[in-house]
């Protein structure tokens, strides 16, 4: 089984690959003619680095089209009072005390730096389809685990104007 994505997903995937294929590709073209109109390949840097930039944008093209032939589409759609992909929730963490904002995402788009954590990871299956208020065991492997509240949950509405409906 492939990734899951979303329907936005697919349709940023989609958006890059078009992108690579007209603009990237043939930026990266001409560069490789320029570079290799300049002489003596065997001592020419600028000749090996744009055929590496060329190979680079191939494979990320041939990347992306794997990716989607083999992805399953899910929804992110869930009920209102409950946690969904693309939902910001607020999680106590009961163990240090403490209170953070994380959005809950597909795989390709968690960035645990960045506050977005996939549906993939152990916070992000256990919280999934959860409401406010309920305590969730994160376990993390055979001998660990940790609690979580859900305090908090705001969903954007998908209406084109990025409203934002707070739990």
């Amino acid at each position: 089984m492939g990734e899951r994505l979303t329907r936005k997903d697919v349709e940023k995937i989609q958006e890059e690959i078009t992108y690579r294929k007209l603009v990237v590709r043939k930026d990266a073209i001409e560069a490789v003619k320029e570079a290799r109109a300049q002489g003596d390949l065997s001592e020419n840097f600028e000749y090996y680095a744009a055929k590496r930039d060329k190979n680079q944008n191939e494979s990320r093209i041939r990347y992306l089209e794997r990716m989607l032939k083999n992805a399953s589409i899910i929804s992110d759609e869930s009920k209102d009072d409950e946690v969904g992909i693309n939902n910001t929730v607020e999680l106590y963490f009961e163990d240090d005390e403490e209170t953070q904002r994380l959005k809950l995402v597909t795989s390709i788009r968690g960035n645990s730096l960045d506050g977005k954590i996939s549906t993939e990871s152990p916070l992000g299956k256990a919280i999934l389809g959860h409401k406010v208020g309920d305590r969730v065991y994160i376990k993390v492997n055979d001998q660990y685990g940790y609690y979580v509240e859900i305090r908090k949950l705001e969903k954007t509405i998908d209406d084109g104007s990025d409203k934002i409906r707070s739990y």
